[in-house]
Parts: C-alpha cells; structure tokens; sequence
C-alpha cells in the first residue's frame, strides 16, 4: 500500500481557497494534464484535477495534509489522512452499520460494505462520509447509488421490517440484541459474495460477543472488530449510507402506501402523524409502520383514546 499517495474531493469553494494558496511564492508550478492547477513543494507534489479531484504524493504529503490541507482547507481531520492512525483503513475488510435505530416510524436496515485499497481510493475521490454527516436526503441516495456502482456485488443489506421488528422485540427484548443478530445477518450475506475478507469492522453498540454469538460457520471465521465513531472508516461510511438510503427508500414505499408523508425521527410532527395514522385506521397499524416500544407508542396511543392493551399482538 502506497501511504504516500492521498486523494480528496473538494467543492468549489475549497477549490478556489486552494488555487490562491498553491499560487504563492514558495510552490513551483508544473504542467500536468487535466488539472486546474498542480505545484509542489520540497517532497510533496500537489494536483488539483478539472474534476475536483485533489492528488496528494510524496513523502511530505502527510506534512503538507496536515499542517496545510486541513487547517486552512477542510477545517477537520479527513479520512485521507485517517490512515495514518488506522493502517488498516486501505486494507480489505468490511465495514457494518444501520440507520433507523432511533426513527420511530420505517424498519431498521443494517448494510455491510467491502473495500480495498482501490475501493478506498474511488469511494474517496466520491467523498463517502458517514451518512450522518449527509444533512441531504437526495445527497444521501445520489451517493448510495453511486457507491453501489463502485462496489458493484461487494455490498449487502438486512432490512428488517416494522411488522418483523415488533414480533423480534417481543421476543427478544433488547434492542441491541436485535442490531447483534442483523449485523451477524449482513456479515454473513456479504461473506457469500466475498469469502475471503478477513476482516469485519462495526461502530461500537453493544459487547462483542452479541455478534459473535451471532455468527453462522461463515462468519465465525471473520476477524470482528467494533470501536467508537468506527464511521471514520470508509467501509462503515460506505455502509451508513448505504443503510441510510435504504431506510429513505422504505420511508417513501411505506408513504405511499398509506397515503402520508412518513417523518423521520420520534419529534412531536412524527407523533402528530401516528396519531392521525391510529385515527383513521385502528392500533394495529402501528405495527406495520413503527417501532412499538418507543414511550412515542404510550403517546400516541392516549391521545387518541387507546391505550397499549389495545395492541394487537405482533406475532
């Protein structure tokens, strides 16, 4: 792995930020094509391509990211540069997450997302994040659908359903219990398309051990990892999003069945909308739309004149 070698996607303004400082006295300017401008400075070489594409190489490429790039450009710590704290970040591995856990309406959808070096640097040059950085929608399902483009089979997803997820709560009674089994689901899945990835890496919610119990015969040879804030890895950001599109995508299948815009989150608007949905309908349409041990349930339930023993039973 060349870990002298670094690319960014920079928007315009960034663009133009960089093309006042590359233009400075103490950069040598080069000829490079396709580029809207490329200099170099002792050990580091520096282009910025017509795409927005930014090349960083050399041995003082790290210095010049750190002291440079991020400081006056991107204002953050960038997943380019991430890997000189994670070297396995280029490595092949997968990486797991979900969206939905915290919405009160829409299903739990947990993705897994395989990456090498290669993919790293494409997911990269497309500016992959955790999708919780991504305040856009549309965002979120234009770069899913980009990123399925790059990973092309090397991707997988578990959705489990409001109807499914209320009967697995009943039974199991412990939410992170319920992540365990689908992240074992998606490892598992994404393991039947690239046997050989040594290597599983999730956000930390929960003991290991939840998933490793888990695991069928295929998972349970996969070296599994969980840490804080894992979403700085490119396969886990790549698999946020990929969980976030497809929990969008369910939101918009389940409006359009009953005929309402379904709200994202457990605010008062989502608990205005259950109540609406309740009154028109009964109780048990709760459990073919939201997950029925949110306190939101009591909420809604009371201010339409139920209470939970109205429930239907989900199994």
């Amino acid at each position: 792995m060349n870990t002298n070698s670094f690319t960014f996607k920079l928007n315009t303004e960034q663009q133009q930020e960089l093309l006042q400082i590359l233009k400075g006295s103490k950069y040598l300017p080069a000829t490079v094509p396709h580029t809207q401008i490329a200099a170099s400075v002792p050990d580091c070489r520096i282009h910025l391509y017509n795409s927005g594409k930014l090349l960083v190489q050399g041995k003082a490429a790290k210095e010049w990211i750190t002291f440079t790039l991020e400081t006056e450009i991107l204002k953050e710590v960038t997943l380019g540069s991430e890997e000189l704290l994670d070297p396995e970040a280029c490595q092949p591995h997968m990486g797991i997450d979900e969206s939905g856990k915290g919405d009160f309406f829409g299903p739990l959808v947990i993705a897994s997302a395989y990456v090498d070096e290669k993919l790293v640097e494409k997911l990269r040059e497309l500016g992959v994040r955790d999708s919780k950085k991504i305040s856009s929608d549309n965002v979120a399902l234009n770069m899913a659908c980009d990123i399925r483009k790059i990973l092309g089979d090397r991707c997988a997803m578990v959705t489990i359903g409001p109807r499914s997820y209320n009967r697995m709560y009943a039974k199991i009674r412990n939410v992170n219990k319920m992540l365990a089994w689908g992240h074992a689901r998606a490892i598992e899945n994404l393991l039947e398309k690239v046997p050989d990835c040594p290597r599983a890496l999730s956000d930390k919610f929960g003991p290991t051990h939840q998933i490793e119990r888990a695991l069928m015969d295929k998972g349970k040879k996969i070296k599994l990892d969980q840490r804080t804030k894992a979403e700085s890895d490119p396969a886990v950001a790549a698999a946020s999003i990929l969980a976030r599109a497809g929990f969008l995508y369910a939101l918009k299948t389940m409006g359009k069945e009953h005929g309402f815009e379904v709200p994202k989150g457990a605010s008062e608007k989502v608990r205005r909308e259950a109540e609406k949905l309740v009154a028109y309908n009964d109780p048990g349409i709760l459990l073919d739309t939201a997950k029925c041990h949110f306190q939101t349930t009591d909420k809604v339930l009371a201010e339409v004149g139920y209470s939970r023993k109205d429930l239907p039973s989900p199994t």
